[in-house]
């Protein structure tokens, strides 16, 4: 249980829990802000009905294109709101690209396109709902639940967790605290793992198209670079030298495969062998602009680029691996066997 504490002259003094009405305070709060049960998301809809008769409090959507229901404990026993978030699951799981724009669009009044891009500034993935997940917030969770919710995601990888909220009050102030049961990263991870085949021991890697991230300075003084946030710039992290990339530009296709040679630094501190910094050697916007912001400033990744290619023969075919993602692992069997014959790297594929 969330315990909250004021330190008063060198002495701990408990904050007391208030009651929390979830009806009508923690929907609002959830919908207007997911990141408050760690998910970076866009809401689907409210109060969803399902083809068994039942209503999803919010589903929501991740940037992967994956949903996510949402659900309210409303004092239900531990048995009876596992088992109303699986009976959900297996309605949402059967939902197809269509049947979710139809839904945003009829619950929303817009394309899920446009609230998508609103929220990341790119383009919404091409196939939704590869995988999905469930969370069930409450003020507290029973013991019973904490059990249930921790043998599914960890023994048989079911993409569901449980988020707390907690209210304390002094004086006529209020205090908010939320927490998890689980990581949801970690759970989201594991239920997209069982979801998708093995990973085949290659990174992708993309730094969007060419008028954000010229091809030829990555390839000419070896890096990759990420910036404006850091969605994208921590994804660079990732990466450990040594690992095995293949690098994607938006719009346009597969051009480089290289191999990790330094871990993620500022781009002002990345040194070139003739002694400059990246920045000293390329005065571009899209390395200084946000010189400023450790937020949003410019990261790079040192890579050894063993084969490249121009722009204008950038390898690619209808259905190849690309997503938004700055860096992740590469699970598409078909999208490596190409690329590997592509670039000439088929005799590594198995050491990978």
């Amino acid at each position: 249980m969330t315990r909250l504490f004021r330190i008063k002259d060198g002495q701990l003094v408990e904050r007391q829990r208030k009651p929390l009405d979830l009806e009508e305070k923690i929907e609002s709060w959830v919908c207007s802000d997911l990141s408050l049960i760690g998910v970076d998301g866009v809401v689907v809809g409210r109060q969803v009905d399902t083809a068994h008769g039942k209503r999803i409090d919010i589903l929501a959507m991740d940037r992967d294109g994956n949903l996510i229901v949402i659900e309210l404990k409303r004092d239900r026993s531990p048995r009876d709101i596992v088992a109303q978030v699986l009976d959900y699951a297996s309605w949402v799981c059967r939902q197809t690209t269509s049947d979710i724009h139809e839904l945003a669009r009829r619950k929303n009044g817009r394309p899920l396109a446009e609230i998508y891009r609103e929220k990341f500034n790119s383009s919404l993935p091409e196939t939704l709902n590869a995988t999905h997940q469930m969370i069930v917030v409450a003020s507290e969770v029973d013991e019973a639940s904490k059990r249930i919710i921790e043998y599914l995601s960890e023994e048989h990888s079911v993409g569901i967790n449980a988020a707390f909220f907690n209210v304390f009050g002094e004086n006529g102030a209020e205090w908010l605290t939320t927490d998890a049961l689980l990581e949801q990263e970690a759970v989201a991870d594991r239920a997209t793992r069982k979801a998708r085949p093995p990973w085949t021991g290659y990174y992708y890697v993309t730094g969007g198209p060419e008028e954000e991230r010229p091809w030829e300075d990555m390839r000419k003084y070896g890096f990759i670079t990420a910036s404006g946030g850091a969605w994208y710039s921590d994804r660079l992290l990732r990466l450990s030298v040594g690992d095995k990339v293949f690098y994607y530009q938006g719009n346009n296709g597969y051009l480089g495969y290289g191999v990790v040679t330094t871990e993620r630094q500022l781009a002002r501190d990345f040194e070139l062998p003739d002694g400059r910094t990246l920045t000293q050697a390329i005065a571009k916007a899209y390395l200084t602009e946000y010189d400023d912001d450790p937020d949003r400033c410019a990261y790079a990744v040192g890579i050894e680029w063993i084969r490249t290619f121009d722009r204008s023969e950038a390898k690619t075919f209808q259905g190849i691996f690309a997503n938004q993602n700055t860096v992740c692992k590469l699970h598409s069997q078909e999208t490596v066997d190409f690329l590997t014959d592509a670039f000439s790297v088929k005799h590594e594929a198995g050491e990978a």
